[in-house]
C-alpha cells in the first residue's frame, strides 16, 4: 500500500520507528511548526526549551540515557547560531543527535539577507553529515541521516529544513519500516581469522596483571564489557562517561581513569592497559603518563591519541569484547580481592575534601545526597556541570549502569546538567534526577529552570554556590595572579527558584543540607537546593586527580 505524506509527515515517521518520544527546541514559523505538527500526530511531544543550546543537550542527554536518537529543533538564523554550543557538545561527547534548523531556499537567497549566513558551513566543524530533504527520495534520505548519527563514532547531523521542502508531498510504502537507529550498531563478531582481535587476545592472555580501561564507547555494550570484565578478574578504570558500564557496586570497580595521577598506583601495579571503548576527547590536556604497554579495541579509530598501543582492533565493539571474553580466563593473575579493594578506597582517599571552615564540603553534599537515595531505594541519575565540584559528584555518587552518570567530558561545557537532568527526568518520571551543578553554570542556564517548572520534571538541582568560577579560581591562585575575573556576590538562588514556582531551599551546614535533600526527594516536581560551599580544598582535590 502507498501513502502519500508531506516529508514533514515521512520525518516524523522515520522518528517514531526509531524510537524518538520527544523533540526538544525553540521553534521558528517555518519548517519547525510543520515538523511539531506532524511529530505529534505520530506521539511525539514538543518540549519548549528557553536557548536552543540547551535543548541540543536535552536532546543528547536523552539519547545518553536511552540509547534511542535525540532530536533538537531550532529556527534559522540566531536559533542556529544559539545552538551550536549544543552542537559542538554531541559532537565532542559522541552523542547521535538530529539538528533540525530552518532554512532558506535558493529562491528566496536570491533577493533575501536578513537572517542570512552558511548555516552549513557554520555546523560542518560540528557534525556528521548535512541534509536537505529537498531531494528525489526524502524518506531514503532521512533514513541515511539517522543511520549516520548513529553509527561510529556516534554524533550530530544537521538537517537543513525549509517550509517548502517540509510541505512537498512524497509517496511511502506503508510497509517501509525505515533504518531504525540500533540497525547501524549491528555486526557480526569478529572471526577467528581476524588478525587483529587475535593479537589483542595473545597480549591479554600472556599479561598476569592487566587492568581494564573502559571508555565512552562501551556505554552501548555494557552487557559484553561486563562479560570481558568479570573473565578478566582484574582491575577496572571507566571514564566520566563509561561510569557504570561495570557497576561501582562490582568489586573489581577501582575508580575513574582521566589521564592524570588519581588512577596511578592502579596502573603502576600492572603489566598491560586494556582499553575498551577509550576515546581520547575525554582525557585530560597533558601527556599521557604511563609507562606501560597497552592494547586496544575499539568501535572507531582514533587517529590522534595519547598513546600508540601494542595491538589495536577497531570494529564491533560488544562483539569483540564477548569474543575476547570467551576466549580468556585469566586465573593465574597476581590481582587478589583485597589488593582491588586497598586501591579502591586509597583512590577515594586521594581525593576527599579536608575540614571546613564553613558551609559544607563538596564530597559530603555528594554523600548525602548519595544516602538519602538509598534510604529510599531510589536508583537515582546524577547530571553533574563542568567545574571543581565535578572531582567529588563523579566520584562519590554510584553509578549502577550506562548513562547513571550525565557529563560532558569530550567538549566539558559548562550549563549542561540542568538540561541533561531535566531530559531525563522525562524519561524516566518515577525516578528523581539529581542535577549537581555549580553556581556558574546554573547562571548560564537559568531559564530552564522555567522548564522544569513547566513540565514538573522531578529533579533536585543542588547548587554548590560557591560565589565563583572555582576551577579557573585555582588555576589563577596556582600561578600566584590577583583575583581578578573570578568571582561574584553570593546570589540567593533558592528564592529565584520560588519566584519561577519551584520548590527553593537553602542549607548552610550539613544538617540543614540533609533536611532539605529528605524533601527535595519526597518531591514530585523541581527542587532547587542551594548549598553554602567552602572551596578551600578544591586545589587539593584537582591535583590529587590530576597531578
Amino acid at each position: 500500500m502507498i501513502e502519500t505524506l508531506t516529508v514533514a509527515q515521512a520525518f516524523a515517521r522515520a522518528l517514531s520507528l526509531a524510537g524518538v518520544k520527544r523533540i526538544f527546541g525553540v521553534p521558528g514559523g517555518g519548517s519547525s511548526l510543520d515538523l511539531i505538527d506532524a511529530a505529534a500526530a505520530r506521539g511525539i511531544d514538543f518540549v519548549l526549551t528557553k536557548t536552543e543550546s540547551a535543548a541540543v543537550m536535552m536532546a543528547g542527554a536523552s539519547a545518553e540515557a536511552t540509547g534511542v536518537l535525540g532530536v533538537a529543533l531550532m529556527t534559522k538564523g540566531p536559533g542556529v547560531a544559539n545552538g551550536a554550543n549544543g552542537v559542538a557538545y554531541a559532537s565532542l561527547d559522541r552523542v547521535p543527535v538530529l539538528v533540525v534548523t530552518d532554512g532558506f531556499t535558493p529562491a528566496q537567497l536570491a533577493y533575501v539577507t536578513h537572517q542570512v549566513f552558511d548555516q552549513q558551513a557554520m555546523l560542518a566543524p560540528v557534525v556528521k553529515g548535512h541534509g536537505r530533504l529537498d531531494g528525489p527520495d526524502a524518506a531514503d534520505e532521512i533514513d541515511r541521516l539517522i543511520a549516520l548519527a548513529c553509527t561510529p563514532p556516534r554524533g550530530p547531523i544537521h538537517v537543513e529544513f525549509t517550509r517548502a521542502a517540509a510541505r512537498r508531498t512524497v509517496e511511502i510504502d506503508a510497509a517501509r519500516q525505515g533504518t531504525a537507529a540500533s540497525s547501524a550498531l549491528a555486526a557480526g563478531p569478529p572471526s577467528d581469522e581476524f588478525p587483529e582481535i587475535e593479537q589483542v587476545r595473545e597480549h591479554i592472555a600472556a599479561a598476569q596483571r592487566p587492568v581494564l580501561v573502559i571508555g565512552l564507547e562501551a556505554r552501548w555494550h555494557a552487557a559484553e564489557v561486563r562479560r570481558l570484565a568479570a573473565a578478566l578478574a582484574c582491575p577496572v578504570l571507566c571514564t566520566y562517561k563509561a561510569k557504570g558500564v561495570v557497576s561501582d557496586a562490582d568489586p573489581q570497580f577501582v575508580g575513574l581513569f582521566t589521564g592524570g595521577s588519581q588512577e596511578a598506583d592502579c596502573i603502576a601495579g600492572s603489566d598491560l592497559m586494556v582499553l575498551v571503548g577509550l576515546d581520547p576527547v575525554e582525557l585530560i590536556l597533558q601527556p599521557w603518563p604511563y609507562g606501560k604497554p597497552a592494547v586496544e579495541i575499539a568501535a572507531a579509530a582514533h587517529p590522534v591519541h595519547y598513546v600508540k598501543p601494542t595491538a589495536v582492533a577497531v570494529g564491533a565493539l560488544g562483539a569483540m569484547a564477548d569474543w575476547l571474553a570467551q576466549r580468556l580466563r585469566n586465573d593465574s593473575h597476581g590481582w587478589s580481592a583485597d589488593e582491588i579493594a586497598r586501591l579502591r578506597a586509597k583512590t577515594l582517599a586521594k581525593i576527599a575534601y579536608g575540614a571546613v571552615t564553613r558551609g559544607v564540603a563538596p564530597d559530603r553534599v555528594v554523600q548525602i545526597a548519595a544516602a538519602a537515595c538509598a534510604e529510599r531505594a531510589l536508583t537515582a541519575r546524577v547530571s553533574v556541570d563542568a567545574g571543581a565540584h565535578m572531582f567529588s559528584a563523579t566520584a562519590y555518587f554510584p553509578s549502577t549502569r550506562p548513562g547513571d552518570l550525565l557529563i560532558s567530558n569530550g567538549l566539558a561545557t559548562m550549563a549542561f546538567a540542568l538540561p541533561a537532568a531535566i531530559a531525563v527526568a522525562l524519561d524516566e518520571p518515577s525516578q528523581p534526577v539529581i542535577c549537581f551543578t555549580g553556581d556558574g553554570g546554573l547562571m548560564m542556564a537559568l531559564g530552564e529552570l522555567c522548564t522544569a517548572v513547566e513540565n514538573n520534571a522531578r529533579v533536585v538541582i543542588v547548587v554548590f554556590n560557591d560565589s565563583a568560577l572555582s576551577l579557573i579560581d585555582i588555576k589563577q591562585q596556582a600561578r600566584a595572579l590577583p583575583t581578578r575575573g573570578v568571582r561574584w556576590q553570593r546570589h540567593d538562588f533558592a528564592g529565584t527558584m520560588r519566584a519561577l514556582g519551584g520548590t527553593g531551599l537553602s542549607a548552610a551546614d550539613e544538617a540543614q543540607y540533609a533536611a532539605a535533600m529528605r524533601t527535595a526527594l519526597e518531591s514530585r516536581g523541581p527542587c532547587l537546593i542551594d548549598v553554602l560551599i567552602d572551596p578551600g580544598g578544591y586545589g587539593q582535590q584537582l591535583k590529587a586527580m590530576r597531578g
